[in-house]
């Protein structure tokens, strides 16, 4: 079981180029601040956009959160976005509309170059990975496992759904995104995203309502594109006092009767096994992880 997950229940996206925006997106109580140099930033600004990273790293993470970096897509942009985003800093990169395990695996070789050449401890910066296009998506199980670096897998709806000719609505991303967070479970990485579309933000109950669903469903956190949504990821996707306390117990008295010998175990009105007090350790795990943040 890997230990080096990190404990990501919202990542805020943040123009690099947007000045007010990097000042103040330490303010939001993300765990994670996104510098975008992808969708967020026009075709002429990608230049000027790279030189702002160094500068943005140390104000987005004024308060402990930690900093990714979204790279573009195109060869000819993503080597000169690695070139500007592998430095000390940058915990992980963002990687956009990948469609094959040897499209992480080439960037990864040049990344291990880049930190060789720059002293940074090798394997440091960490990848999360963005399938965005149907053939994509057929090779998502491949994708989740394509190198040690990948620590999270999302679908991007937008991005996916405009390729396949769908509407982002919760019922026709049910099977994708399900199918996104068995390859991540499978390979041992955080499955991340919700079921809807990350642009629904304006009406809170509506997005929170699919955030809890989408923790029900089993993923652990997703990305903001405004800040509005970083306080209901960060509810939603914690345990709660309640929730921490009744694993507590449950693990107790499991404890308990499997020290007496016992084989069936009853806790509150209910049989509980092996499953079922696993789910309870990870409850009281994630708990600590976010407790450590």
């Amino acid at each position: 079981m890997r230990t080096d997950l990190p404990a990501w229940r919202s990542l805020l996206f943040v123009p690099v180029t947007a000045e007010k925006f990097v000042r103040t997106g330490a303010d939001r109580g993300a765990d994670g601040i996104i510098l975008d140099l992808e969708d967020a930033v026009a075709p002429s600004e990608k230049e000027r956009a790279r030189t702002l990273i160094a500068d943005a790293i140390p104000q987005v993470a004024r308060n402990g959160c930690d900093v990714l970096v979204r790279v573009n897509r195109p060869w000819r942009l993503l080597v000169r976005d690695l070139e500007a985003a592998v430095i000390p800093g940058v915990a992980a990169l963002m990687l956009t509309k990948v469609d094959s395990p040897e499209h992480v695996q080439s960037v990864a070789d040049i990344v291990e170059e880049l930190e060789t050449e720059r002293g940074l401890a090798p394997g440091k910066i960490q990848f999360v990975v963005l399938v965005e296009t149907a053939a994509g998506f057929f090779r998502i199980e491949a994708i989740a496992r394509s190198h040690p670096r990948v620590v999270a897998l999302s679908l991007g709806t937008e991005d996916f759904t405009a390729d396949v000719g769908m509407l982002p609505d919760p019922e026709g991303l049910l099977y994708p995104k399900q199918h996104t967070l068995f390859a991540a479970r499978a390979a041992g990485i955080l499955p991340f995203g919700f079921i809807g579309s990350i642009a629904d933000f304006r009406d809170q109950e509506a997005f929170r309502a699919i955030v809890r669903r989408s923790k029900r469903f089993g993923f652990v956190g997703a990305s903001a594109i405004h800040p509005l949504q970083v306080p209901v990821l960060n509810e939603e996707f914690s345990p709660t006092d309640a929730e921490v306390e009744r694993a507590e117990r449950m693990v107790a008295a499991y404890d308990a009767a499997f020290a007496q010998g016992l084989g069936a175990v009853q806790f509150e009105g209910a049989m509980i096994d092996v499953p079922v007090v696993q789910r309870a350790k990870t409850v009281i795990a994630r708990a600590a992880a976010i407790k450590r943040r």
